[in-house]
């Protein structure tokens, strides 16, 4: 396996280091690269550069070897993303328009989900449905408490959420958080599978490269003797 990084044009700042089997074929390789940058493989053009980035040539056969190119330590593939993307759409949200409208004007209006829920007495304008939501909050609060209290930090453990394969990684913290209620557990991924580096809203709850942390509900995780699995990814 070759130790290459990836760059892509239509984003600023991104660049990934991976390992990569020489043994993949030109469309396995795009296969896998489409996870990385998030360009479609099929809109995929490659170009090859020495490790001092130097410009070698194009990788446009798709059934030749990647080994068959000459990709050693250190070469960079720069991805041409031919989907229509552009330079750094997808980075600057601030371009994103929004509509927004003022909290007195909307409690003004009679055809709003919230005039309609005032009338009927309806969600957290009825009394009752107010007890209830509170005393099934405190119940789940309960009970996750008791699951998180039997995660210890440091353990090896296997997430199983829903609609997701499982995922191995080390708990590297447990508890409360400040960006959602109830108890959390912060684990650190054996792979880039996550979604942040142990911060959320610029509040840091442990340490870890970016990509390889995530938050999930202790229900989902179990701990115990859990080796670090082969996902594939080191051969990216």
């Amino acid at each position: 396996m070759q130790l290459l990084s990836a760059s892509c044009c239509s984003l600023n700042s991104f660049r990934s280091q991976k390992r990569y089997s020489r043994s993949l074929t030109i469309a396995e390789f795009k296969c896998k690269l489409e996870l990385v940058v998030g360009s479609p493989a099929s809109c995929m053009e490659l170009e090859l550069y020495g490790a001092d980035d130097k410009f070698y040539g194009k990788l446009d056969q798709e059934d030749a070897l990647l080994g068959s190119y000459p990709v050693d330590d250190g070469c960079r593939i720069h991805v041409i993303d031919h989907s229509g993307a552009r330079l750094g759409e997808f980075e600057d949200v601030s371009k994103v328009k929004k509509y927004s409208i003022p909290e007195e004007a909307y409690d003004q209006r009679q055809d709003s989900v919230r005039s309609f829920l005032k009338r009927s007495k309806l969600g957290r304008y009825s009394e009752e449905e107010q007890a209830q939501q509170k005393a099934e909050n405190s119940q789940r609060l309960t009970e996750e408490k008791a699951q998180a209290s039997a995660i210890p930090v440091g353990s090896r453990c296997e997430v199983r959420a829903p609609g997701q394969p499982p995922r191995r990684g080390t708990v590297m913290y447990v508890g409360l958080t400040d960006f959602k209620p109830g108890y959390w557990i912060g684990v650190r991924y054996d792979e880039p599978l996550g979604k942040n580096d142990g911060s959320v809203n610029g509040k840091r709850y442990f340490e870890c490269q970016a990509k390889y942390g995530a938050f999930v509900k202790p229900s989902v995780v179990t701990v115990g003797d859990f080796p670090e699995e082969d996902y594939g990814l080191d051969e990216m």
